[in-house]
């Protein structure tokens, strides 16, 4: 039988940040896992979701961020922030440590219900995008594509960036791209009925 729950958004919170395993939520609450370039608009997407404007802090120096930090959802559902990957102006032993961050959450914990990658719609997804997401498929996880900053580029060229982002990533057909937007709060809806169609929640506006 399916779960059913509602959720209040207005009993969101952040709870702890974590680099290991140890230091992750002790608890069998659902997680949703967002993931993506430095500077992609992980956490300002997170912060529309939720209805917020300073819940998930935006780094000021892209590459900052290297710890995972989990967002308490009504005491029901976990968002999952995870450190952005990519930025070129960090050293390879950083690099190394988001790699092994990142991946050790996404083998490891059990409850990852879902991954959110995200990709900027301006441009065609990076090496780091592929490898990416060639791991998640490798890993047969679950996910949808985000693409981000939707705001940012004509109306007429959407269909367009979204067919390369699909080429790139040779994604299937099997699999969503949402086009987003957190200053225009495009794409919530359908990113939230993906979500919760994947947990058996529903949601309590």
């Amino acid at each position: 039988m399916k779960l059913k729950l509602n959720l209040n958004l207005n009993n969101a919170r952040f709870e702890l940040t974590a680099v290991k395993p140890d230091q992750y939520p002790k608890s069998d609450i659902p997680e949703i896992t967002f993931v993506g370039r430095s500077n992609v608009g992980k956490s300002s997407l997170i912060n529309t979701m939720l209805n917020r404007k300073n819940l998930a802090k935006v780094a000021a120096t892209p590459g900052r961020t290297r710890v995972i930090n989990f967002y308490n959802i009504d005491g029901q559902l976990y968002f999952v922030d995870l450190p952005g990957y990519g930025f070129a102006k960090v050293s390879k032993s950083t690099k190394s440590g988001w790699k092994d961050i990142i991946e050790t959450y996404l083998a490891e914990r059990k409850q990852l219900r879902k991954i959110v990658m995200l990709v900027d719609i301006r441009h065609s997804p990076t090496s780091d995008d592929v490898l990416m997401h060639e791991w998640l498929k490798s890993m047969g996880k679950s996910y949808v594509v985000v693409a981000t900053k939707l705001d940012k580029i004509p109306r007429s060229k959407i269909k367009e960036r979204l067919s390369d982002i699909r080429n790139t990533l040779k994604l299937g057909d099997d699999i969503k791209i949402i086009p987003f937007s957190s200053e225009k709060r495009q794409g919530k809806e359908e990113l939230w009925e993906e979500i919760l169609d994947e947990s058996y929640f529903s949601l309590n506006e």
